[in-house]
């Protein structure tokens, strides 16, 4: 075959995958995805470089991603490090002024500025920040027995916004301010949903380390509306660690979230089979359309 023919051959084909190619990469044009990111796959090198070519090429073909991220497995071992003794309420831990000092350490320092550094190789161009600048995340304390634990109260998400038009890539940690001005821990799924809801995201992408939200028979449930989620609650169908997820969910859609996955994190490019893919990732959670 002349050279000419493998060229029309080789043009013919690029084209078709093109005309499918685009409108996919178009869908999500100037949409606004807020990505909690954390579970087994900040804890490996290989999986965190994945995560960052994922962020970084949704950024190149025009998609805003914000990221949140927790940290709390090298948070359990800065504290063991230390010998600092954790105490439980509830099964939940007690955030005493020591710990709540390693937690922004962890957090703000070692955990944020390794997934800065990680976008950064890839081409992007990340800006690690917390929830106490510029006040982006005020909030209560969520239960006095706990201590330094937050529940964001009032957001002030200008400090994401202007990063984002200087086409900068937000890498948040899910530290808060108290009304007082101390230094709050916040769940980081709670933190996401309630920068997610501040921006009006299109989408919030929970990364886990399960599939997505199970049945009965233990299938995942592909798309979920916020009536399905609560029955399914009530039912005892969703239990365990994944009612914290869903609750999140629930309430980032109603403080205008458009919709929200759950999704695992530990599978390759994750985030970008969810929005460039027919089939999706994980469970997706959005009002019924009318």
């Amino acid at each position: 075959m002349r050279r000419q023919d493998f060229m029309e051959r080789d043009f013919a084909a690029t084209a078709a995958t093109l005309n499918y190619a685009l409108p996919m990469l178009q869908r999500y044009d100037g949409a606004t995805v807020v990505v909690k990111f954390g579970g087994n796959a900040m804890g490996d090198d290989e999986a965190m470089a994945s995560f960052a070519r994922d962020i970084v090429l949704m950024r190149l073909v025009g998609v805003n991603p914000v990221v949140v991220h927790g940290g709390g497995p090298m948070i359990n071992e800065m504290l063991g490090k230390l010998g600092i003794k954790s105490e439980f309420v509830r099964g939940k831990r007690v955030t005493d002024k020591a710990t709540v000092e390693v937690v922004e350490a962890v957090l703000s320092g070692l955990v944020n500025k390794r997934i800065v550094q990680a976008i950064n190789a890839q081409g992007g161009k990340a800006v690690g920040i917390s929830g106490k600048d510029a006040n982006l995340m005020i909030c209560d304390y969520a239960d006095p027995e706990l201590g330094f634990v937050g529940e964001p109260a009032e957001m002030n998400p200008a400090v994401i916004t202007t990063l984002m038009a200087a086409e900068m890539i937000p890498v948040i940690a899910p530290l808060g301010i108290g009304r007082d001005g101390a230094t709050m821990n916040v769940n980081g799924d709670t933190a996401a949903g309630a920068i997610a809801a501040s921006l009006r995201a299109d989408r919030l992408l929970l990364l886990t380390d399960v599939a997505g939200v199970k049945n009965a028979d233990g299938d995942v449930v592909t798309e979920l509306t916020p009536e399905a989620v609560r029955e399914m609650t009530e039912t005892g169908v969703i239990a365990g660690g994944m009612i914290p997820k869903t609750e999140t969910a629930l309430a980032a859609i109603e403080g205008g979230v458009r919709a929200v996955v759950i999704l695992d994190g530990r599978v390759e490019n994750a985030c970008l089979l969810e929005l460039y893919t027919e089939q999706g990732a994980g469970s997706m959670i959005r009002p019924k359309k009318r």
